[in-house]
């Protein structure tokens, strides 16, 4: 059975194991818990701006985790959308669950502008936020209090407003 529910910092350790897992062993991706300090403060870098953090269990498993950074009254930036291997695909459908979620919290809260970095080494993750109606681009059009990751080299933008 699916759930999907706002976490903070008690779940720290379990998001951390879950992402770190995914990022070096399954994409090898040269990133380190040291470059992802938010994760150790969920509460106090997501929450306490207006962002979320989103989790989803299956009969008491983390298997995926969702993030909103609010950097702006009106825009904020996806992070942390990771789903465990074995969960991922239309037979589970977490990852579109966990983004709707998002979504709709982004809608009740006011926030009209959706942006997202990520790796172009993660190739269905493009194409699942292109079928979800963002569109690429080029990272000098990002807001100036976008919060970069080093890592990231794509970046994608949703406009509420319009949808």
């Amino acid at each position: 059975m699916l759930k999907i529910q706002q976490i903070g910092n008690l779940y720290s350790e379990s998001v951390i194991d879950l992402i770190l897992n995914i990022q070096q062993k399954e994409f090898n991706v040269p990133i380190t818990i040291d470059d992802q300090p938010d994760l150790f403060h969920i509460d106090e870098f997501y929450l306490a701006s207006g962002g979320n953090f989103l989790a989803a269990f299956i009969n008491g498993e983390l298997v995926g985790t969702i993030a909103l950074v609010k950097f702006d009254k009106k825009a904020a930036a996806i992070r942390k959308m990771f789903v465990k291997k074995e969960f991922r695909g239309k037979e589970y459908s977490i990852a579109q669950k966990l983004l709707e979620k998002l979504i709709k919290y982004c809608r009740e809260n006011g926030i009209d502008e959706v942006y997202l970095g990520t790796v172009s080494i993660l190739k269905a993750a493009l194409r699942f936020y292109e079928r979800n109606g963002f569109n690429m681009i080029e990272k000098g059009k990002l807001p100036s209090k976008f919060p970069l990751m080093n890592a990231d080299n794509v970046f994608c933008f949703l406009n509420l407003k319009s949808q």
